[in-house]
């Protein structure tokens, strides 16, 4: 009898644990998407004040937002900010209300898999995640005679949203259309085309 006993248990056990096992949701799906011409227009430069609407950019839904507090990174000229740390306290920069935070990988951008939380950093009064300057984030600037702002091969752009979910990025050109040898004196600047995936499950790994 003790035996039946401990074998109606043992069946009882293994049925609640496969029934505890099979209610974990399931994942979602990573999002690839390629955004082609983000315009992201500033005033200023040449020794005057910068100024200018940042342009606001959502990773889960792809889009630009004009949310003040559902925004993950934001663009205006070669500057990218993130909706998480301090203002650098430049003009017309957003207030940071979420959790954004950044770094930039060197790698390919298929071989950079994983985030490293411990790189993470937040904009700041001292600078952005994303460091500005040619050679500095994510860009070189040849000046003169071309004038071309140029994404630097290997250089993967990795972010926590304001949400803490995470993306990783690759920018591909700043002129309009991503002509393949763009000329400053042809085709208009300020329009990212770039590649991102974004992890929709707040994991690690892409």
């Amino acid at each position: 009898m003790k035996t039946i006993k401990l074998f109606i248990l043992l069946i009882l056990l293994t049925g609640f644990y496969s029934c505890e096992k099979t209610t974990d949701p399931p994942l979602n799906d990573i999002l690839s998407i390629t955004v082609s011409n983000l315009y992201a227009p500033q005033s200023g430069g040449q020794g005057q004040p910068i100024t200018g609407e940042f342009t606001k950019f959502e990773f889960a839904t792809g889009q630009i937002t004009t949310s003040e507090t559902d925004w993950d990174i934001a663009f205006r000229g070669t500057s990218i900010i993130v909706n998480g740390g301090t203002s650098l306290g430049t003009i017309d920069e957003p207030n940071r209300t979420g959790q954004a935070a950044a770094y930039i990988e060197n790698g390919t951008f298929v071989s950079v898999n994983e985030v490293d939380p411990t790189l993470l950093i937040t904009d700041s009064d001292s600078g952005y995640a994303i460091a500005t300057g040619s050679d500095n984030g994510w860009y070189n600037y040849s000046g003169g005679p071309s004038y071309l702002i140029t994404p630097i091969p290997g250089k993967v752009l990795v972010f926590r949203t304001n949400d803490n979910f995470y993306a990783k990025m690759e920018i591909l050109s700043y002129y309009e259309n991503a002509p393949s040898d763009p000329d400053s004196s042809v085709h208009a600047s300020r329009f990212y085309t770039f590649n991102y995936i974004y992890q929709p499950n707040g994991i690690l790994t892409f």
